[in-house]
């Protein structure tokens, strides 16, 4: 039987009990988990194996799997010039008892630790070497060809939805509409790549978004560091100085700027004078 989170609550895998979904996942892919390396965050498990890998499980709500499906980590497999662990196997299961699904996916262990939280408040001192690697797998990223959308957060970005997040928080008369999509992480933050030697994971969410999200994504999770935020325009401007970019950018301080804001985050100053310079190159064309 797998693990049942209870009707009318919030799922939060830190938490609830999830022996039940190891044991099935171990028999599935028959591997063996370390309980010691087990790391839970609110929807996703993972642990090594007995045979050097690395295994993620994630639950999700029949409502958050689009048409796409949901096999990121899987598709991910075949993008080449990205720098990212090799998948090798994966097991999919319906509950039995709640309108969600349960994905195990085993890759290659990582190079190294995660730099950090999502968010970071102090630089991680990156070589020179790392920025290259990132700039080359995310070049190499947007040349990839899928029909997948990405999913920002788990929900499909569209530009219905950009234009609402950027009309909500800014005024001021300027289009919205994206010129180019091309295939992006979409989860692009401190905690999803390695260093010294840089590897990108999680690719849950990737898929066709408009030029400039990844970029602009891991200079919000920077602001925090005013060094690390002007590296990631340095090493990106050519996104950045794109139209596009510009959207995003105003999508991406749009959602530190909302209502759930917390009123001592340091990005919140940052964001409204990014966002004040970037309306103002909009509108002047």
């Amino acid at each position: 039987m797998t693990l049942s989170v209870p009707t009318g609550r919030v799922a939060d895998l830190r938490v609830q009990p999830v022996d039940e979904v190891l044991d099935r996942v171990e028999r599935s892919l028959q591997v063996s988990l370390d309980s010691d390396t087990v790391v839970r965050k609110r929807r996703s498990v993972g642990a090594r194996t007995d045979r050097d890998t690395w295994v993620r499980i994630e639950r999700r709500g029949f409502g958050k799997i689009g048409e796409q499906g949901w096999n990121g980590t899987e598709c991910a497999a075949l993008l080449d010039g990205v720098t990212r662990p090799v998948w090798h196997s994966g097991v999919v299961w319906r509950d039995a008892n709640e309108p969600v699904m349960w994905r195990a996916d085993e890759t290659e262990l990582l190079p190294g630790a995660p730099i950090g939280t999502s968010v970071l408040a102090v630089d991680p001192q990156l070589p020179d070497e790392w920025w290259q690697a990132l700039n080359s797998s995310l070049d190499a990223l947007a040349e990839q060809r899928t029909i997948r959308i990405a999913t920002p957060d788990t929900v499909t970005i569209t530009q219905a939805s950009i234009t609402e997040a950027i009309s909500s928080a800014f005024t001021g008369s300027f289009d919205t509409v994206v010129e180019r999509w091309a295939p992006a992480h979409a989860d692009l933050n401190w905690a999803n790549m390695t260093g010294p030697s840089f590897c990108l994971f999680d690719w849950e969410d990737w898929g066709n978004a408009p030029r400039g999200l990844d970029a602009a994504s891991l200079w919000g999770n920077s602001l925090a560091v005013p060094g690390l935020a002007d590296r990631v325009r340095h090493e990106r401007r050519s996104d950045f100085e794109s139209r596009d970019g510009k959207l995003m950018t105003l999508f991406v301080c749009a959602k530190i700027l909302g209502p759930d804001a917390h009123p001592e985050d340091p990005r919140l100053e940052p964001a409204r004078q990014m966002a004040e310079q970037v309306i103002a190159e909009l509108q002047a064309g």
